[in-house]
């Protein structure tokens, strides 16, 4: 029951160090973290009713993270959706944030920042 309070945040990121790594970070700032290797591996779990956040990386085999947050869209519009990316595209950031992305970072970023991001789109989501 106490495990309702606790938001639940999704990662998709097709690198398992990526995966690994904010598994740690989330769940040491005492949020429930569930990771996907992929977009399609996500929308088929049945995590997403239930998300309060999805983290995800732009570039990965199959559904990129661009269209994984259009999908995440048309069925929950306001579910905030935080992109990141190892590769400098300033024409992607835009689309990104265009289509509604709550946030978007490029890779190496900073641990703390990522956590304020991911503090502020659960709040404002709930």
């Amino acid at each position: 029951m106490g495990n309702d309070l606790i938001p639940l945040v999704a990662a998709v990121d097709d690198d398992f160090r990526i995966r690994e790594s904010l598994a740690s970070l989330l769940e040491s700032a005492g949020f429930a973290l569930v990771v996907f290797r992929s977009g399609e591996e996500f929308l088929d779990s049945g995590t997403l009713a239930a998300a309060a956040c999805v983290i995800t990386d732009v570039r990965m085999t199959g559904m990129d993270g661009i269209e994984l947050q259009r999908r995440i869209k048309l069925q929950r519009p306001k579910l905030p959706v935080i992109l990141v990316s190892a590769h400098h595209n300033d024409e992607v950031r835009q689309r990104a944030i265009d289509e509604g992305a709550a946030a978007f970072l490029y890779k190496p970023f900073d641990a703390i920042d990522l956590l304020k991001l991911v503090q502020s789109a659960v709040t404002k989501a709930s």
